[in-house]
């Protein structure tokens, strides 16, 4: 009777376990395809937060922005993430008129590893452990101001942090996700790439 029990509980969760599975790979293939037609019409940046890091939140006491053994880094899975976006970004040719980061490490490394290149931007820098909401805002109206000045048909990619996406957009990101603003800061396409 626990056996029959047991396996009718299987199959009565089986189905939406199913159906849960195929219905994020049909939106990841639209999220890309969104993502790739609002970054070639332009006038826009496409955030990302950094890759995966070693664990932990923030940075450990002491840390020196300067230093990266101070920080907490990409991990060798958020390396290759790293690269993996960069191959997404190839394999879609587009090709950012610009790569800004964040001062961190993480950040830096995940611009190197994706674009080959980039630019430190005070903009992009974490206020995690300063909990500024005033530095926030702040840092927000940069990044808007910056966004008014990049022309249709051209795009930027800034490689930032959670709080920095959350002070522009009010909406949180992932390790990896990337999130495609306009001229005012609000979010016109969303993807990650794991």
């Amino acid at each position: 009777m626990h056996r029959r029990s047991a396996l009718l509980g299987v199959a009565l969760i089986a189905p939406p376990l199913q159906r849960a599975w195929a219905t994020p790979a049909a939106t990841a293939d639209a999220a890309f395809r969104e993502a790739a037609q609002v970054l070639r019409k332009g006038a826009c940046a496409v955030l990302i937060r950094h890759a995966q890091t070693e664990s932990g939140i923030g940075d450990p006491p002491g840390f020196r922005v300067d230093l990266c053994s101070t920080q907490r880094n990409l991990s060798a899975e958020g390396r290759d993430q790293a690269r993996r976006i960069g191959d997404w970004f190839r394999a879609q040719q587009l090709a950012p008129r610009a790569v800004l980061s964040s001062a961190w490490c993480r950040c830096r490394d995940t611009a190197e590893l994706a674009f080959g290149r980039h630019v430190m931007w005070g903009a992009l820098n974490s206020f995690f452990q300063d909990q500024g909401a005033d530095r926030g805002r702040a840092q927000a109206a940069q990044m808007r101001e910056a966004l008014a000045r990049i022309p249709a048909g051209r795009f930027e990619a800034w490689v930032t942090h959670q709080v920095n996406i959350t002070a522009l957009t009010g909406s949180w990101a992932g390790m990896g996700e990337a999130v495609v603003v306009d001229a005012q800061g609000t979010i016109r396409a969303r993807f990650a790439i794991a």
